[in-house]
């Protein structure tokens, strides 16, 4: 049996984030990954989504707004496959980059899936090994449809996976996934019908960025619906889908993308032979320090079902690996105020509460919410005029702001600083003492009234 000072199982961001900040302390470290290293963000997350994205907003921007500017201009070819291609072998780049990280740490690497054995002794490939402390950091996974038909339908994985370009995609769920990659195949000019279950999507956001997401999406010429409950899909002669609704209706396209949640990958772990405990949904459950219910068995990322962006792993796999292996006894992350971008067309950022959890949590008299919309000079010169909309949600007579919220061209750019300010306690004032810098959109956030 061999033995480590730390057992990272799952090469992710949380994983790979810990164990650098472990052996930049002097700890052996052995980390554990049966896939591609880099997990969800590198592979089938982030970092793709964010590739397809800019090149979605790339062909907006040549043959919607470039007129506008007096720019004449034409797509003359867009080849998914080539876009894919050069995606890929950008990700194959950062694996490199990762590789190399954790060999200027001396972290040892295994390729394989990790098994527990007892609460510190997991097997790889038939072998054994054992440390003091131990990280479950193994992510999640997309759910899968469960309906006559459903295996038909297509994943975020899936999406990753493809190589021609959709004509008509039908988009299922709700939720930032569904947003996003809606808005990316519109935007290179698929015909996307999404279908939601409830009366609007992204119903834990503030109900302003939603509104507005609608407006804009159909705007766009991108069709939704609302109350539509996929209960079958069929594959029709010519290879096409339909996708049968319980209200009656049915919708075609070439592709069925899946986009209903994610499910944590901890059900072949083998945590039965440990006292590590999951929640009814099978999270990892952890305090704040990131300890699960074992002595020295921890837990960060997707698999713990907090907060599931890639940051929030790797800051809580930082913090957890000073406390361990550098003495800093209380150092844990804060899960509130955490700031959120989502990449849709065009951009969602948001940090804090949304103006209805504010009313339901403190009484709307303690809750006073200014808003501002208006066009972006990006589109001063153009007949399509793209709104953005701004909220800064306050409490109390101090008017602390718990809640920014914004949809608009840029916005993605605009959330970094100021969740700086949230996260130190910024009040109205604060923001109103603050210069604006013209012209901008964020100035908004500074002259509100």
């Amino acid at each position: 049996m061999k033995e480590y000072d730390y057992i990272v199982v799952g090469g992710g961001s949380g994983g790979i984030a810990s164990a650098n900040r472990a052996g930049m302390y002097g700890a052996k470290v052995l980390l554990i990954e049966a896939n591609k290293i880099g997990g969800t963000c590198v592979n089938v997350g982030c970092v793709p989504k964010k590739v397809m994205w800019q090149a979605s907003t790339m062909l907006e921007t040549i043959e919607r707004d470039a007129p506008s500017y007096g720019v004449q201009a034409a797509v003359e070819k867009f080849d998914f496959n080539e876009l894919v291609a050069r995606r890929e072998k950008y990700i194959d780049f950062l694996h490199g980059a990762y590789y190399r990280g954790l060999d200027s740490n001396h972290v040892e690497r295994i390729e394989g899936y990790a098994t527990f054995k007892s609460d510190h002794v997991v097997t790889v490939n038939g072998e054994e090994y054992t440390a003091p402390h131990i990280l479950i950091a193994t992510g999640g996974r997309p759910s899968q449809m469960k309906i006559p038909g459903g295996e038909l339908a297509i994943d975020s994985n899936g999406f990753f996976e493809l190589t021609e370009q959709p004509k008509e995609v039908v988009v299922l769920g709700a939720g930032y996934i569904a947003a996003e990659l809606s808005g990316v195949l519109q935007g290179m000019g698929t015909q996307v019908h999404w279908a939601f279950r409830y009366d609007h999507p992204l119903r834990t956001f503030d109900k302003m960025i939603t509104e507005n997401l609608v407006e804009i999406y159909r705007d766009n010429h991108m069709k939704l619906y609302d109350h539509h409950v996929a209960k079958e899909i069929k594959q029709n002669a010519d290879g096409t889908y339909t996708v049968y609704f319980e209200n009656g209706n049915t919708l075609s396209g070439d592709k069925v993308l899946f986009a209903g949640g994610r499910l944590p990958n901890t059900d072949k772990l083998g945590l039965e032979n440990t006292s590590v405990t999951l929640n009814e949904k099978g999270f990892v459950i952890v305090d704040k320090f990131q300890n699960t219910t074992s002595d020295g068995v921890y837990s960060v990322g997707d698999v713990i079902g907090k907060i599931d962006l890639t940051p929030v792993a790797i800051a809580a796999g930082r913090r957890l690996s000073e406390r361990v292996f550098n003495g800093k006894s209380e150092e844990f992350l804060d899960y509130e105020n955490v700031p959120t971008v989502i990449f849709t067309h065009p951009t969602i950022a948001t940090i804090g509460i949304s103006e209805e959890e504010a009313i339901a949590r403190h009484g709307k008299e303690q809750i006073k919410v200014y808003r501002s919309r208006f066009t972006p000079m990006y589109f001063a010169l153009s007949d399509y005029r793209q709104k953005c909309e701004m909220k800064l949600v306050c409490l109390g007579e101090e008017e602390k702001i718990i809640g920014l919220h914004a949809i608009g061209v840029g916005v993605d750019e605009m959330l970094q600083g100021f969740a700086v300010a949230i996260k130190m306690g910024a009040t109205k004032k604060d923001f109103d003492d603050t210069v604006a810098i013209h012209p901008t959109g964020s100035e908004e956030f500074v002259t509100m009234r």
